[in-house]
């Protein structure tokens, strides 16, 4: 199997080939970087059987590749996507999907377009490895009815007025995406169902950053109401000085939920019991990053199930971020 790759940053260095090195018979065959001097560093470092290739248009049209990884920020998404699904190729892109829902649906619509060819979104970490354990405590009606979701996603990464805009503060790369909202709004949608925004406040605490005036919030609080009748509430800072909090509470009529994701600990307050029990993600339940494993067995195999989250997850947390970019204009 012939990869191809578009943005070959950290994620991809850390995470993705090295997954992809584990699986037999895989080969990166070309690498297109921000620049051909980068693609270049990055073959010679990191995969010296590829070739590298200075436009992503060429890449994407090779006829040798069976798929492409693309790795790229959000401005690259759509475009990389939608063209080498085009040229036949298998797309693995990584999150978040797009940088505007209309972006997001032509991406899906690429995807319809070509139902024989394999397309998936990478997963967030968050929750994965107590994925199947919350789906089963919910379905179990452990906490009865729920009522009401809060959701706390907060670090001190924008905390320095003094460092220059990340690419994820810059509209023009990263668009309607602010901070880790779509990361958990996917997860939230996989265990809970879809939600609206409602509401939003939001702060920003720098908002000139070495002359780039900066319009992605540092801060943002979401009101939310779930289908299934909760409500929720869902904050999210790069502003926080203490420790770092990637915490989920589920509310309902018979108890309380929790998930830390940081600590990967699960508790549950059952309704009238004096505290809270810490529950084990049991061995057969627990969740693990096969990312690489899961779309190159789909590409490979066309019987095999499709891999999560594919271009419909994408579009449905899109949505949301959509939601909560229009309410963030209208504030203005």
């Amino acid at each position: 199997m012939k990869i191809g790759i578009v943005g070959a940053g950290s994620i991809v260095k850390q995470r993705h080939l090295p997954g992809l090195r584990k699986l037999e018979d895989i080969e990166i065959t070309a690498v297109a970087n921000s620049s051909l001097a980068s693609s270049e560093r990055f073959c010679a470092e990191f995969a010296p059987e590829a070739l590298p290739v200075e436009r992503w248009q060429d890449l994407v049209t090779r006829p040798d590749l069976d798929a492409v990884w693309v790795g790229a920020t959000p401005y690259l998404h759509a475009p990389v996507t939608i063209a080498a699904l085009e040229a036949g190729k298998n797309v693995f892109c990584q999150a978040r999907m797009a940088r505007d829902l209309d972006e997001a649906k032509r991406m899906f619509a690429a995807a319809v377009a070509h139902p024989e060819l394999v397309t998936m979104l990478c997963p967030p970490p968050q929750g994965l490895r107590g994925d199947a354990y919350i789906k089963k405590l919910l379905a179990e009606h452990s906490v009865g009815t729920i009522l009401h979701i809060h959701l706390q996603s907060l670090n001190g990464g924008y905390l320095d007025p003094s460092a220059p805009p990340h690419w994820r503060q810059r509209r023009e790369i990263s668009g309607a995406n602010v901070l880790t909202l779509g990361i958990h709004t996917e997860v939230l949608q996989r265990w809970l169902g879809d939600f609206q925004a409602t509401a939003v406040t939001m702060q920003t605490a720098t908002p000139v950053r070495a002359g780039y005036r900066i319009e992605i919030p540092d801060a943002i609080q979401v009101q939310a109401q779930f289908e299934n009748g909760a409500s929720g509430l869902l904050e999210f800072s790069g502003i926080q000085a203490g420790q770092a909090v990637e915490h989920l509470q589920i509310e309902g009529t018979e108890g309380t939920l929790s998930y830390d994701y940081l600590k990967e600990e699960i508790t549950l307050h059952r309704r009238g019991k004096a505290s809270a029990e810490q529950l084990e993600i049991p061995d057969a339940l627990a969740g693990e990053w096969q990312v690489e494993v899961d779309f190159v067995k789909a590409v490979r195999d066309p019987s095999q199930p499709r891999p999560h989250p594919d271009f419909h997850d994408g579009l449905r947390y899109m949505r949301v971020v959509q939601q909560v970019d229009e309410l963030r204009k209208a504030q203005a």
